[in-house]
């Protein structure tokens, strides 16, 4: 569609409503009470830090998850750090993990003394591409290599029977990033239960969220489930006798007691944002926005959507789209009181503080192209269909 182009109007109910990226208000009337008993729960114990809401919190994640085992900790970002250092990487290893990103995944492999490697994202999906990561492997001529990093982006899970084989060809070992990812699944296997280890937070904006910080890590490992046991409490399994040195990491009880409210909905919750991104796709379509997904098939149209695998089960942490004039349009539907987002505007490789690791523009192409056109609207399970059509008639009178 060229910029005098008309599109279909999307016909909304309130055009000049406002409608927020996340409204954590609506998903807290519903479920108030049931959180103000938690937190009294908590409160009536004088048991703040671990204990038994964060146990039975751990149990019963891992029972979600397909994992054996679920340890809390403080943050998705230490979730990271802990999954890696507890799986063996450490200084002077390399670990493959893609530039597409929130600046946890990078960071925490630095934090452990090893050195990322990117590789470029799957332009249909912005996945990690497998085809990248083999290239990487293959031209890796040092022992340090030891790990594949994956984020699954967005909430959808990266092509897991492809990073398997890679993994067990080259010898790397595989640890989830699965920030976004709370009940996500590959071929029904749960994000978590898939790589040696796992990681997930639980940010505020998370599918699965506590009223803070907080985060998880998964494995079916026993002997390594024990090691982030040890390694999130100062390195001490015995109080002030300390082992190694580990890190003050702990999920306090008020934000386990939290989640295990919201798990009871969380399965709910998912198929909500599912059915609000079918809703996405058809008022896309019917206002003739769309392009092909094929990033390569040539269109006028404005609008593509990114890839859904067959074989993923989507949890839509985020619903993105790639667009053309992407800051332009942005700027249109802040001043309309339209939310939006963009996850992210500058790739990890070209981050000024990972200058050091020698990468330059035009380096991961893919995930270039990608910073410049991506935008997140608005998605949460109480979005209602009048918000939806108000977001998407903002879209299309842009564009006309």
């Amino acid at each position: 569609m060229s910029k005098t182009a008309k599109a279909a109007p999307v016909r909304a109910a309130h055009k000049t409503a406002s409608v927020p990226m996340l409204d954590l208000s609506r998903q807290y009337a519903v479920i108030r009470s049931e959180i103000n008993e938690a937190v009294e729960r908590v409160c009536a114990s004088q048991q703040y830090i671990m204990g038994k809401e964060v146990a039975e919190f751990e149990s019963e994640a891992a029972t979600f998850l397909g994992a054996k085992h679920a340890i809390g900790c403080a943050s998705g970002t230490d979730a990271i750090w802990l999954a890696l250092l507890a799986s063996g990487i450490g200084p002077s290893d390399e670990v493959i993990t893609t530039p597409f990103s929130f600046f946890a995944t990078a960071s925490a492999i630095i934090r452990t003394g090893a050195r990322p490697i990117f590789a470029d994202v799957d332009a249909a999906t912005l996945n990690i591409d497998p085809a990248s990561i083999e290239n990487r492997a293959k031209r890796s001529r040092s022992s340090k290599l030891k790990a594949i990093l994956p984020v699954h982006l967005y909430g959808q899970c990266v092509d897991m029977d492809e990073l398997a084989r890679i993994g067990t060809e080259y010898k790397l070992t595989i640890i989830e990033d699965a920030a976004q990812a709370f009940g996500a699944a590959w071929r029904g296997k749960r994000a978590g239960s898939m790589g040696l280890s796992s990681a997930f937070s639980f940010y505020p904006t998370k599918n699965l969220s506590c009223f803070g910080d907080g985060g998880l890590v998964t494995t079916n490992d026993s002997k390594l489930a024990e090691h982030v046991r040890l390694l999130r409490n100062h390195g001490s399994s015995k109080r002030y006798y300390h082992e190694e040195i580990g890190w003050n990491s702990r999920l306090d009880a008020m934000q386990a007691a939290i989640l295990r409210v919201k798990m009871n909905y969380i399965e709910d919750w998912n198929e909500k944002r599912k059915q609000r991104a079918d809703a996405y796709d058809l008022l896309l379509k019917s206002s003739g926005l769309l392009a092909p997904s094929n990033p390569s098939a040539k269109s006028q149209s404005p609008v593509r959507l990114l890839k859904r695998m067959p074989q993923a089960f989507h949890i839509f942490h985020q619903y993105v789209i790639r667009v053309e004039r992407r800051d332009e349009l942005r700027a249109f539907l802040t001043k309309k009181n339209i939310g939006s987002e963009i996850y992210y505007p500058v790739p990890l490789h070209l981050q000024q503080c990972f200058g050091y690791l020698g990468y330059a523009e035009g380096d991961l192409p893919e995930s270039e192209r990608a910073a410049k056109d991506v935008l997140a609207l608005p998605i949460f399970p109480e979005l209602t269909s009048e918000e939806q059509a108000t977001v998407v008639s903002a879209i299309a009178e842009f564009y006309s």
